[in-house]
């Protein structure tokens, strides 16, 4: 019994933690876009991001001492967040009107590849920061690497005047 425990512990599984919980995902927002279609797969993993996303608004106020983030802190931390669970985010553009970001790594790795639903965390993190700290945000993925596209080009605007596509977000209570 011995022996067998040693070798099945030393053997070459692939299987950490982390890995099981990317695969953990990854299977569940197939099997959502499956049962559920894509837009209810999305809507349930929206609900998971903006949670996620007020949770980690606090906490980076909270560590900066902040209230609110400028727009040039706000571009700083969607970068941070993302760099944080080994995401390769990095800002392209920024001026008052908006935010682009692209993205060389998600942070699902090569278990997002079909699974686009996934992609509503990061729109729902983006947001809700945003939209807290600017009163407003909209949020467009135009290219992500769970299509296929090899990158991520994501615009996030804080007016609203310079883009129809994507999804909104205020800042709660308005």
């Amino acid at each position: 019994m011995e022996k067998n425990l040693e070798r099945i512990q030393v053997a070459s599984i692939g299987l950490d933690k982390d890995r099981f919980l990317r695969q953990l995902l990854g299977y569940l927002a197939e099997s959502l876009q499956e049962v559920t279609g894509m837009d209810q797969a999305e809507g349930f993993i929206s609900l998971v991001g903006q949670k996620i996303g007020d949770e980690l608004n606090a906490h980076y106020l909270q560590s900066l001492k902040l209230t609110q983030l400028d727009r040039h802190q706000i571009a700083a931390v969607l970068v941070d967040l993302k760099r944080r669970i080994d995401g390769d985010f990095y800002l392209i553009h920024a001026d008052e009107r908006q935010l682009v970001l692209g993205n060389r790594r998600c942070p699902f790795g090569d278990k997002v590849i079909g699974r686009p639903a996934l992609c509503m965390m990061t729109s729902n993190v983006f947001g809700v920061i945003a939209a807290e700290n600017a009163g407003y945000a909209r949020v467009d993925i135009q290219k992500a690497i769970a299509n296929g596209d090899g990158h991520c080009h994501v615009v996030v605007s804080l007016d609203g005047n310079d883009m129809e596509a994507g999804r909104e977000y205020f800042r709660s209570g308005e």
